[in-house]
């Protein structure tokens, strides 16, 4: 393992600042027993969230730390006793594939992962509510021993004090059950019955951490449904073995009429019109193929709780996410007018700017794909997820999203933003005279009407009327939130006075769209003491107090 020093000696990236981020990491005093979510984010389980960011290059390590950074600070905050313990175990999962130094550059390595600067970031933020390094557990089954220095999570959690294992075994049967892994009951398994996990995630007691990648993959695009697969034991994480391969595992474990049962499932979603499920084969990259997996990642995903899941898409890449292979032309970089593979095809990184987060995962990853300019209604994943009843959501337009700045949230409208195309070989159209690019996206129009089992509003978080919440916490030190409800799109201002009535801050001021919205005030300098905040709306006012305590 490196050392910090020999760290900070060969990260020849542009790092100058690195080290004196990372002594900032502790500057935010805590005085809570507890840690949590934003109430905001808890409140607004069926939202997703974006945060933008602001880095050039994606080798900018220090950039992309204090993203993670702004990230953990306004995410992460002290909670009452309604919150988790301080003291809380912390698994965490962020994409972690293997890559090897001696075969990939490493400029095309950190491209494979989550952004280890980012989580650095991250965990560096949560780390300021007092949560110690050795709470946090990094995880992956995949064996990313050769992803090495200074791009990897071993400097990683070095740096933070966090404990790291990847698990290098062959086969479950080398490991010890308590100490490197947990077998998990599937209530509603369809191929499992059990699940062996990596210890301590899906312990009871632990509060998981899902940190995925915003890149393609031959599953569409890997986001946080599919990140979770590597939280299980070798080779029981083999989700994408074909319909009739035989996996490497204890088949006690395993559902006996799992093919019959999937097959089934096969033949009804194929019958019900799921896009591409007709393309024939028996591999992951068929109709069948694609069904097997999401039956076992869905069984997954039905055990394993995560209290947040993240999309890192600080920089998206397209074409094969886990390889170097992708549609674009090596001499021809970022040129976009690529189609179908050639000899010399490369996989690309996009600087997308974008953090994806939210407590719903299918959610977070409708939004991913939609951003990936993918229609997500044209994604199995989420047909079946509404079939084994896992889901309700399927069109991105019914989901409300929030931009989230500095700590405020507020509600936008989705063709607002701006979208990076990830090209993916996900069940390309070469078949029955179809000539589909073997990279594509899947943008053809789907008609989300026709899809039973969904629950969502016809418009997201419209209110009837004006609401302006009390703020949280008061008292507060240093900061407070401010939630307010507007019933139609329109011009918002929030002020700050004091008690002289002097104006000393402006929170909002701008159009904003309907529903649910988020302020914050940061205090700065401010003194102890009472202040009040005014809302006016369309000709409506209302003022409330808040007090200040240092």
């Amino acid at each position: 393992m490196i050392s910090r020093r020999d760290f900070l000696k060969t990260a020849a990236i542009g790092t100058t600042g690195l080290s004196a981020t990372i002594r900032a990491l502790a500057s935010r005093s805590v005085t809570s027993d507890y840690f949590g979510l934003h109430p905001f984010i808890d409140q607004h389980p069926e939202a997703v969230f974006i945060m933008k960011t602001n880095v050039v290059d994606k080798m900018d390590a220090e950039a992309k730390l204090q993203a993670g950074l702004a990230f953990g600070r306004t995410v992460f905050v002290p909670r009452d006793e309604s919150g988790i313990p301080i003291t809380t175990s912390i698994p965490v999962k962020p994409n972690m594939k293997t890559a090897d130094p001696f075969t990939y550059d490493m400029k095309d390595i950190i491209s494979h992962v989550a952004d280890p600067y980012f989580v650095e970031g991250v965990l560096g933020g949560m780390k300021e509510l007092g949560i110690a390094g050795s709470q946090f557990h990094l995880r992956e089954v995949n064996r990313p021993e050769h992803y090495g220095v200074p791009y990897g999570f071993s400097g990683v959690a070095e740096r933070l004090g966090a404990d790291i294992r990847l698990d290098q075994s062959p086969n479950v049967s080398s490991l010890k059950v308590g100490t490197d892994f947990n077998w998990v009951d599937v209530p509603d398994g369809i191929f499992y019955k059990k699940i062996p996990y990596l210890e301590p995630i899906n312990v009871p007691g632990t509060w998981l951490l899902n940190i995925s990648k915003f890149k393609a993959h031959g599953m569409g695009l890997t986001l946080c449904c599919k990140n979770l697969q590597g939280t299980v034991t070798h080779d029981y994480q083999q989700f994408c073995a074909a319909y009739n391969a035989s996996m490497n595992i204890n088949y006690t474990y395993a559902q006996a009429n799992w093919k019959t049962v999937v097959k089934e499932s096969f033949e009804r979603h194929l019958a019900a019109g799921v896009p591409r499920w007709d393309r024939p084969g028996q591999d992951f990259n068929s109709g069948i193929g694609m069904e097997t997996w999401i039956t076992r990642t869905l069984d997954s995903l039905s055990v394993t709780p995560a209290g947040l899941h993240i999309i890192e898409g600080i920089y998206g890449r397209d074409g094969q996410g886990n390889s170097d292979y992708g549609p674009n032309p090596q001499d021809q970089p970022h040129d976009f007018d690529s189609t179908g593979v050639s000899s010399d095809g490369k996989a690309w990184d996009w600087m997308s700017n974008v953090i994806i987060f939210g407590k719903d995962p299918f959610r977070v990853d409708i939004i991913g794909y939609w951003l990936g300019a993918h229609e997500p209604g044209n994604i199995g994943l989420f047909h079946c997820a509404i079939d084994r009843g896992m889901s309700t959501a399927l069109n991105p337009h019914r989901i409300p999203v929030y931009l989230w700045e500095n700590g405020a949230a507020n509600l936008v409208k989705l063709d607002s933003l701006e979208r990076t195309p990830l090209l993916t070989y996900y069940l390309a159209r070469t078949y029955n005279n179809q000539t589909e690019p073997i990279y594509h996206l899947m943008n053809e129009p789907f008609d989300y009407s026709s899809v039973t089992g969904v629950n969502e509003p016809a418009a997201p978080d419209s209110p009837e009327a004006f609401v302006l919440y009390q703020n949280h916490p008061n008292p507060f030190n240093p900061f407070t939130s401010i939630e307010y409800r507007l019933p139609s799109s329109g011009y918002a201002r929030l002020e700050v006075y004091n008690l002289s009535g002097q104006l000393v801050d402006v929170l909002v001021s701008g159009y904003r769209s309907a529903g649910s919205h988020m302020a914050v005030w940061n205090t700065g300098n401010h003194a102890s003491g009472t202040y009040f905040y005014r809302f006016t709306y369309g000709g409506f006012s209302q003022t409330k107090k808040m007090v200040l305590v240092r």
